[in-house]
């Protein structure tokens, strides 16, 4: 039952901070392409949420990363007056390359189902 309460907090703390991320003011983390929140685990004890960021452009991941750090005791307040938890978690953000991740996997599998598709042709499949 614990866990079900839990599970529910992650998604509100990711919905809420999803918004927030949004109205957010800092360079950092406002003038990048697209910023998302993959994931949210909050300890059992509500002290603490890891909140896993995935970043469209890589190369600005670590900046982001500074700007939500830095933005984290504005982001817990306005969290904690949405939600209106007893106690509202301190909030560390993680960088998520799940996304890439599985960008990567389908390509393999893009590849795989291209040289099956060429040896059924009767064409010999290309080497790699």
């Amino acid at each position: 039952m614990a866990s079900n309460r839990i599970g529910r907090i992650n998604e509100e703390i990711q919905r809420e901070l999803a918004d927030q991320l949004r109205r957010l003011k800092d360079p950092r983390v406002a003038q990048v392409g697209m910023v998302s929140i993959t994931r949210v685990d909050t300890t059992g004890d509500l002290r603490y949420a890891r909140v896993y960021i995935s970043v469209l452009d890589k190369t600005q991941e670590k900046d982001v990363l500074k700007g939500l750090k830095s933005a984290a005791g504005f982001l817990r307040r306005e969290l904690g007056r949405a939600l209106q938890l007893r106690y509202t978690p301190e909030l560390q953000f993680i960088p998520d390359d799940s996304i890439l991740h599985g960008a990567h996997i389908l390509e393999v599998l893009r590849q795989v189902e291209e040289k099956d598709a060429a040896q059924q042709d009767g064409a010999p499949a290309e080497e790699e």
